[in-house]
C-alpha cells in the first residue's frame, strides 16, 4: 500500500524521559545509512497550536519555515538532522478535532453520529500519511505517557494503523525508565514491566525498548527485561544518560539500534556514516576555556522555555572551542538590583524574545548596562527593541520612549503594531488590530532580509539577503529611523521594501547587535548560525581582557 515505512516513539512511566531526543537520534542515524526521513510529533493537548501557551507549561514554541507554531520537539528533529519541517509534521487533539468538527457542520458525514472510533482515529491517520510523502521513513512521536486518557486516541489510530499499511511497514519503539536504587544499588525493571503491560492492554505491542537509566545495562538485566516484556534481547537497547545530547545517536548505534531498525523494517541501507557526529562529540570533549552568557529573561525557572536559544549558544561555544556557561537573570528582579553588581562576571549579555510588561524595564537596565560597559550584547526579537527603546531614551534624547505594547500613550512610539504588512511567503498583505486573536495574527515563518554592505551582520553571514524565522506582533517604527541613525544607531538589516527593520548594531561596540528575528531556530551543532558564532566569538574575547582587579 506504500513504500514508506513507519517507526512510532511512545513513553511511559513518567515525561520528560527524552522522546524527543531518541526520536532525533534515530533519524540521525537513518540519514547517515542514506535514508530519506521525516518526522511528525502528535501532541494530545487540546490547543490548536502551542502558540497561545505559557512556556512556564509547555516550554518553547519551535517555529518553521512556513510559519507553524510547533512543539520544541521538532527543533531535536531538524538539529539532528538535514530535514525541514512544515505544519504537517506538529498535529495536536485540538487540530483533530477542529478538523473533524468542521467536516461535521458541513455534512460530510452525511448525518452519521461523530465517534472517536472512527471518525478522530481516521482523521488522525491520515494526519500521518500526509506527513510521510515521499520519504523513505517517517518517525512519529507520539507526546505524553502511555496510560494518560489525553493519548488514547492517538494510540488507538497508531495501532489500526499497521493493519492498514501492514504490519511489515511499522515499527513501534518505546521509551521508558529503568531507575537505579542508590539506597539498595539496584536496577528496577518493575515501571518498564508495568509500562510495556500498559501499552499492550491498548493492542501495541512494543518491537524495541530503549531503557532510560543511569548505567548501562547487562545482558542478564537485558534478558529479565526482554522475558517479561515479551520482545527480543537483542531489542532491549541502553539509553544511557551522557554529558552531551549530541552524544546521544553514538551511544544508540553502540547500542545496535539503528541495525535493529533495518533489520526488523527490512530495509537495505549503506553502513553508517557517523564520522562528523564522532568528530563533534571529540571536540565537545574538548572545550575547557569558560565563557559565561548573562540571559536575562522571565521564564527562566524553566530551561525548557529557551531550549533553541540554549542549544545555539552552545553551538557557537563549539565553533569557537569554548565551553559556554549560561547564567540566567530573572529581569524582575533587575529592576529592583544593580545590574553592575549582578552581571558583573559575566562576558557576554543576550535577552531573548518574550511577551507582556512584567521585567521590561529589568531587561533594558541589562541593556544599559552592557552598551556602556562594552559587553557584547545580543537582543533577540524583543530583545531588539528593548535594545532599540533604551537607546532612543538615553543617546537620541526621546524621552518616555516605549513600545506601544506597553504603554500605549507614550510619546514616542519606537515600537508599534503594525497594522498591515506583506507576507513574502504568500504574496498577499497581512491586517491586524489589537483585537484580533492573538493566535495567528503575528508575523511567523520565514521572511527575507537585505543586509547593510559592510556592516558587522554582513561580515557574518557573508552574503546580501538572508531569510530568518520571525514570530513577533511589534514591530520597531521607522518614523524614528532617521532620528535614531543621527545618534549613531545602525540599521543594518531591512525588509526587501524596506518597511520592516530587521537588524540593528551599534559599530563603535565590541558586539552590540539585534535582530527581530529568531536566529536561534536555524542553529546545527555542526554548523552553528553566524550570529550566535560571531557573538560568543566577541564573548571569547572579552573574557580574555585582563579584569579591574588584575589590571591592579
Amino acid at each position: 500500500m506504500t513504500k514508506t515505512k513507519f517507526i512510532f516513539v511512545t513513553g511511559g512511566v513518567l515525561s520528560s524521559l527524552g522522546k524527543g531526543l531518541a526520536s532525533a537520534s534515530i533519524g540521525a542515524l537513518l540519514e547517515a545509512r542514506g535514508l530519506k526521513i521525516t518526522f511528525q510529533k502528535l501532541d494530545p493537548y487540546i490547543n490548536v497550536d502551542p502558540g497561545t501557551m505559557n512556556p512556564f507549561q509547555h516550554g518553547e514554541v519551535y517555529v518553521t519555515d512556513d510559519g507553524a507554531e510547533t512543539d520544541l520537539d521538532l527543533g531535536h528533529y531538524e538539529r539532528y538532522t538535514s530535514v525541514k519541517l512544515t505544519q504537517k509534521n506538529n498535529c495536536t487533539t485540538g487540530r483533530i478535532y477542529f478538523s473533524v468538527i468542521t467536516k461535521e457542520r458541513r455534512g460530510d458525514y452525511l448525518g452519521g453520529t461523530v465517534q472517536v472510533i472512527p471518525h478522530i482515529t481516521d482523521e488522525i491517520k491520515q494526519c500521518i500519511l500526509a506527513a510521510a510523502d515521499a520519504v523513505d521513513v517517517s518517525i512519529i512521536e507520539i507526546g505524553g505517557t502511555v496510560g494518560d486518557i489525553e493519548s488514547l486516541p492517538f494510540l488507538e489510530a497508531i495501532r489500526q494503523f499497521q493493519s492498514d499499511v501492514g504490519k511489515e511497514n511499522v515499527l513501534y519503539i518505546h521509551l521508558t525508565l529503568v531507575p537505579y536504587i542508590k539506597t539498595s544499588g539496584e536496577v528496577k525493571t518493575k515501571p518498564t514491566q508495568h509500562s510495556v503491560k500498559e501499552l499492550r492492554s491498548i493492542g501495541i505491542q512494543p518491537d524495541i525498548l530503549l531503557c532510560r537509566t543511569e548505567q548501562l545495562l547487562t545482558p542478564e538485566m537485558k534478558a529479565k527485561i526482554a522475558l517479561f516484556c515479551n520482545v527480543e534481547k537483542e531489542a532491549v537497547i541502553t539509553a544511557k544518560d551522557v554529558e552531551s545530547i549530541y552524544e546521544v545517536p553514538l551511544v544508540f548505534h553502540q547500542e545496535g539500534l539503528d541495525d535493529r531498525i533495518v533489520e526488523k523494517l527490512n530495509i537495505w541501507t549503506r553502513a553508517p556514516r557517523l564520522e562528523a557526529w564522532q568528530a563533534l562529540h571529540e571536540r565537545i570533549n574538548r572545550l575547557t576555556v569558560p565563557v559565561c552568557i548573562g540571559i536575562v529573561g522571565k521564564y527562566i525557572d524553566l530551561k525548557e522555555s529557551y531550549k533553541s536559544l540554549n542549544e545555539a549558544l552552545y553551538h557557537g561555544g563549539i565553533h569557537n572551542d569554548c565551553r559556554v556557561i549560561l547564567d540566567f537573570f530573572d529581569s524582575e528582579e533587575l529592576e529592583q538590583q544593580d545590574p553592575r553588581e549582578q552581571l558583573a562576571g559575566v562576558d557576554g549579555v543576550l535577552v531573548p524574545g518574550g511577551f507582556g510588561s512584567r521585567g521590561v524595564e529589568g531587561k533594558m537596565r541589562a541593556i544599559q548596562f552592557a552598551r556602556e560597559n562594552q559587553v557584547p550584547y545580543f537582543g533577540i526579537c524583543l530583545g531588539m527593541q528593548l535594545a532599540v527603546i533604551e537607546f532612543a531614551r538615553h543617546l537620541a534624547g526621546l524621552t518616555g520612549a516605549h513600545s506601544t505594547e506597553f504603554d500605549p500613550e507614550t510619546p514616542y512610539p519606537v515600537v508599534y503594531l503594525m497594522r498591515e504588512w506583506f507576507d513574502y511567503k504568500d504574496g498577499v498583505v497581512r491586517r491586524r488590530d489589537e483585537l484580533s486573536d492573538k493566535g495567528g495574527t503575528m508575523r511567523l515563518g520565514a521572511y527575507p532580509c537585505r543586509l547593510l554592505p559592510g556592516s558587522r551582520a554582513a561580515q557574518a553571514y557573508q552574503q546580501e539577503e538572508i531569510s530568518e524565522r520571525h514570530r513577533h506582533r511589534y514591530e520597531l517604527n521607522l518614523d524614528f529611523k532617521k532620528a535614531l541613525e543621527e545618534k549613531g544607531l545602525v540599521f543594518s538589516g531591512l525588509s526587501p521594501d524596506g518597511i520592516l527593520a530587521e537588524i540593528i548594531e551599534l559599530p563603535d561596540h565590541p558586539w552590540f547587535l539585534g535582530c527581530q528575528f529568531h536566529p536561534e531556530f536555524k542553529s546545527r551543532p555542526m554548523d552553528p548560525h553566524p550570529l550566535f558564532r560571531e557573538f560568543i566569538r566577541a564573548s571569547l574575547e572579552k573574557s580574555q581582557e585582563p579584569k579591574a582587579t588584575e589590571r591592579l
